[in-house]
């Protein structure tokens, strides 16, 4: 019987991959990896490993859902030892649950190796921490993606009144709504917002507004996936902590 490794290869420095990811990178017969993760990662896989792009383009999935577990499922039936790579962190937005029940169903073995995910790695290059004891005592993952139903009230009304810091991911296309909804259920339009595209990449930029004023500045600043939405009072501390795009220009100075 062969085995999955479903490998989180975080936000996109590939150092900040874990050392149990790396070494499923390096034993496995199949590589099955997304758009985000870094391309050096696949520099470790060993030779004649059976690299297979199954990435997803925002309306444009280049492999269903559906097609990705069958070959999950293959390979592994067939013996061999199959790592799915995933940027960020496997269960965490990545679908990994729903591959982890494709392979149970079919009684094959599979392992959950945990990776860094955006929602704290992408402040953290920003010099953003998520919580705060000054400022910041609850912190949630929310999903960006639109889905209207009874509850939809219910879940902004928490998520403006209940939750100090959000960081909202695949959220640039819905911001228009998130907005919206987080004004409409009492958040306060003065609270600091962080828009950070392409976190801990060499392309890693940061825009930092109000929640009032998101919408025209995403607009006019021309934000664009992948980006993290982080909204809350810990976006203030970026003008004291922010480490990583200052070091990058410095470095670009001293290149120049």
């Amino acid at each position: 019987m062969g085995k999955v490794y479903l490998v989180g290869a975080g936000p996109g420095d590939p150092e900040l991959i874990t050392l149990k990811g790396l070494r499923a990178i390096q034993e496995a017969d199949v590589i099955l990896y997304d758009r985000l993760i870094n391309q050096e990662l696949l520099e470790y896989a060993r030779p004649g490993a059976d690299l297979i792009y199954c990435g997803k383009l925002p309306h444009y999935h280049t492999m269903k859902q559906e097609t990705i577990n069958k070959f999950l499922v293959k390979h592994a039936a067939a013996g061999k030892v199959v790592t799915r790579l995933k940027g960020g962190d496997p269960f965490v937005f990545g679908r990994g649950g729903e591959e982890a029940q494709a392979l149970v169903k079919h009684g094959l073995n599979f392992e959950v190796v945990p990776g860094i995910t955006a929602g704290i790695a992408a402040p953290a290059y920003a010099g953003i921490p998520v919580t705060h004891r000054e400022h910041a005592a609850t912190f949630a993952f929310v999903t960006g993606h639109r889905k209207e139903g009874e509850n939809e009230d219910i879940k902004w009304s928490s998520l403006a009144k209940g939750i100090d810091t959000l960081a909202i991911y695949m959220g640039v296309k819905n911001l228009p709504y998130i907005q919206e909804q987080l004004l409409m259920h009492g958040k306060s339009p003065t609270t600091p917002v962080a828009l950070v595209q392409w976190g801990t990449t060499e392309g890693q930029r940061t825009v930092t507004t109000t929640l009032a004023t998101v919408v025209e500045e995403a607009r006019r600043k021309e934000v664009k996936n992948p980006t993290l939405i982080l909204i809350g009072e810990v976006v203030g501390l970026r003008d004291q902590l922010n480490w990583f795009e200052i070091s990058a220009e410095s470095k670009g100075a001293v290149g120049e």
